[in-house]
């Protein structure tokens, strides 16, 4: 005997308006035709719950609360009476219920039957924020119903703005299209949705609602008092949810749908199941026995009168029977199945499959192979958009990517900076901070560049660092060296001179060893200096400060033991003077050797306990990488910076003091000149050196080991080579003599 199982199925295709007034949406009866479809098939598939017919039942919320709870309640306990939460002689047994097009249906619905573990369905909020993620809208306005689908809206989708950095510019609700609220009430509404919607930096819109909410917002817009076609806030881009249904607009030729031109919707996905365009083909006006909705609808969708009153026929014309549906317009009735009814459809075909596993016991993966149209796949929320009214933008966007944001984005160089109060889309752009930099739009903070590069002047980007040494190449030190090498070679001059007039009394005069020593010593600082060029390496890094140290010592000691000769001389002079002893070359000799020994020890220490060595220094400079040679100690550089200084103010003392003593040639004073100028460049350097970085702190130390150098050539040398070559009658013991 077969058996009876009844589906039951909540319909939107009757909407109630008002009191004892019906409309029917004959786009909705594809809804009806679908469930039809797929119990006709079930039942005419003998492979399929065999000995069972599928029955169902329709029933209309009538988009009212109370409504959708008593007719859920009919459900569960109905039969003769109507008993809630008592099963009373019930022989019908409820196998399942698809639910109406609205959210705000399944939400009633489900405030009753979660109670009995009957399961509901959520929402597509994800393909939402994936939405405005991907072409960068982050100050949305939210237009949502007034009612407890809307307060669940909301509770999902502000945390998952918040999460993915969006913000709601506002938040307006709207009365549900199931209620009819008082003039002054939809006055208030439409002014301050006006209100909002005219705002310029908010320029897409979330609505969400139900199947009418888009002609609900289109009148109110009209209604408004401040609109006026001349003002309509166009160029405002329109982000609707899956179960608002947008063809609806269509139904009402004489609004202006320019409004939402380029509106986005989401869809829910969809398929042809084999022979459903014959059956809707095959549909006639009265063919199908109990189908209460059809008369209803073939009058509305054709816009005639089965009747044959002649009250009805003045006002309609009498429909033929034979009218095609494939005339209808879209927003009349659709050909092709839409996802709502593939869903029904599905639904009723995966309820079936799953009493027939549950009846023979086999396993329901098996089943659903066999029915390939019921393998569930796995959606991506951009697979579920489309753009449901214009291939494009709207006209007013010149088909550039319209933008909606609370703040101007902050450009590359530039970082947020938070507004007092305000939502945190809303921000100023203030400039990275020195040395940071930020290389994308809307960055929140600035960061450092690596250690060998520094920011761009825009600070839009990291740049490399150039090495800075100083190089013969360049004119700085192009200059230094020709310098270094012209006093080079004026000294090696000067010493050819002294070598071929040795004889003379003028070079004879104040030790002449000494002489071609402090010649010798003052040839090896001039080379001394050309070390300090070019990228420092260990081997320079070393030699460089203590060839200098070393070197000079030998020079000024030089010039010391000439005065130390000079005040020993004069003083042997002397009646009863016990100096004689004292003259001779053993004096001057001591004094280089020891003083110079004393430098020596001192560099010898450095260079075992602490050397110099070649160091990259990131920081000092900021476009530039400094390759220096690291001193090591700067104690031990000091202390023979300070030797060097000691013996130079010794020497001056002993010549200061010894300028006025007859002596040959004079030469104390000449030596007083020298060391002057010695002791002020070096007295000079010390402040330079330490304000300066790179290769003008090298430049300075090269400067003042040519200039004192040189000085000491020229005030000591240049007046006997004037005499040697230019006034060689004066070159004897009896001309000299005489001038002093």
């Amino acid at each position: 005997t077969p058996h009876f199982v009844s589906i039951n199925f909540f319909s939107n295709f009757r909407l109630f308006v008002a009191s004892k007034i019906y409309m029917g949406l004959t786009k909705f009866y594809q809804h009806v035709l679908g469930l039809v479809f797929a119990v006709y098939e079930i039942n005419q598939n003998p492979q399929i719950l065999p000995n069972v017919t599928l029955g169902f039942h329709i029933y209309d919320s009538y988009y009212n609360e109370k409504m959708t709870y008593q007719t859920t309640l009919d459900l569960l306990f109905k039969f003769d009476r109507f008993v809630p939460n008592y099963a009373c002689n019930i022989q019908k047994n409820l196998m399942a219920i698809i639910g109406g097009l609205g959210s705000d249906i399944s939400f009633h619905m489900s405030d009753i039957l979660t109670l009995y573990k009957i399961p509901q369905v959520t929402l597509q909020y994800a393909g939402i924020v994936q939405l405005l993620k991907h072409f960068g809208w982050t100050w949305i306005g939210l237009i949502v119903l007034r009612d407890e689908s809307g307060d669940h809206f909301l509770k999902i989708l502000e945390p998952l703005f918040f999460q993915n950095g969006i913000c709601s510019a506002f938040i307006q609700r709207i009365p549900s299209q199931g209620r009819l609220p008082s003039l002054t009430q939809i006055n208030e509404v439409s002014s301050s949705t006006y209100q909002y919607v005219m705002d310029n930096r908010a320029n897409i819109f979330i609505v969400y609602g139900e199947i009418l909410t888009v002609m609900w917002l289109s009148s109110l817009m009209f209604q408004s008092d401040s609109f006026h076609q001349e003002n309509a806030p166009m160029g405002k881009l329109w982000i609707v949810t899956a179960q608002i249904d947008f063809t609806i607009m269509g139904l009402v030729t004489s609004w202006d749908s320019e409004l939402f031109q380029g509106t986005i919707s989401f869809e829910v996905p969809s398929d042809e199941p084999l022979g459903f365009q014959t059956y809707l083909q095959n549909l006639k006006c009265c063919s199908e026995q109990g189908d209460n909705f059809l008369k209803d609808f073939w009058e509305q969708a054709f816009h005639c009168t089965l009747s044959n009153s002649k009250e009805s026929v003045e006002h309609n014309k009498i429909c033929t029977g034979v009218e095609k549906l494939e005339v209808l317009p879209n927003a009349v009735f659709e050909m092709q199945m839409t996802g709502y009814s593939y869903s029904i459809f599905n639904a009723v075909y995966l309820l079936a499959h799953a009493l027939h596993a549950m009846s023979s016991f086999r396993s329901l993966h098996q089943t659903l192979v066999k029915r390939k149209r019921l393998v569930r796949q796995e959606l991506q929320p951009w697979q579920v958009i489309r753009i449901m009214v214009a291939p494009s933008w709207h006209r007013l966007f010149n088909q550039v990517l319209p933008f909606s944001l609370c703040s101007n984005p902050c450009q590359p160089g530039y970082q947020k900076k938070k507004k007092e109060g305000e939502k945190f889309c809303c921000y100023d752009c203030s400039p990275c901070p020195e040395g940071e930099i930020s290389h994308q739009i809307d960055m929140v903070d600035c960061s450092p560049c690596p250690e060998d590069q520094y920011p761009g002047k825009k600070r839009d980007r990291c740049v490399f660092k150039t090495l800075n040494f100083l190089s013969h190449k360049e004119p700085l030190g192009m200059s230094l060296a020709l310098v270094g090498i012209s006093l080079f070679i004026m000294t090696v001059f000067v010493l050819r001179i002294f070598v071929k007039h040795q004889d003379t009394p003028i070079v004879k005069a104040n030790n002449r060893e000494l002489t071609f020593t402090l010649l010798l010593s003052l040839l090896l600082c001039f080379l001394s200096a050309l070390l300090f060029f070019g990228q420092p390496n260990k081997t320079t890094c070393f030699l460089c400060q203590t060839a200098f140290g070393i070197v000079f010592a030998v020079a000024i000691s030089c010039v010391l033991a000439k005065t130390i000769t000079v005040v020993v001389a004069f003083m042997a002079t002397k009646p009863g003077s016990n100096m004689r002893k004292w003259l001779g070359r053993k004096l001057a000799s001591s004094i280089v050797i020891s003083c110079t020994l004393v430098q020596a020890s001192i560099c010898s220490w450095w260079m075992a306990t602490s050397p110099p060595f070649p160091n990259l220094d990131m920081h000092s400079l900021t476009s530039e990488i400094i390759a220096e040679c690291n001193v090591g100690s700067s104690v031990m550089f000091y202390l023979v910076l300070g030797y060097l200084g000691f013996l130079a103010i010794i020497s001056f003392m002993v010549a200061f003091f010894a300028r006025k003593l007859p002596d040959a040639f004079n030469e104390a004073k000449f030596i007083t000149f020298s060391m002057l100028m010695f002791c002020s460049v070096w007295l000079t350097f010390v402040p330079t050196y330490l304000s300066t970085k790179g290769k003008y702190m090298v430049a300075v130390e090269i400067f003042s080991i040519l200039a004192s150098s040189g000085g000491l050539l020229s005030c000591i040398f240049f007046p006997k080579c004037y005499i040697i070559l230019w006034r060689p009658q004066l070159n004897n013991k009896q001309q000299l003599r005489k001038s002093n």
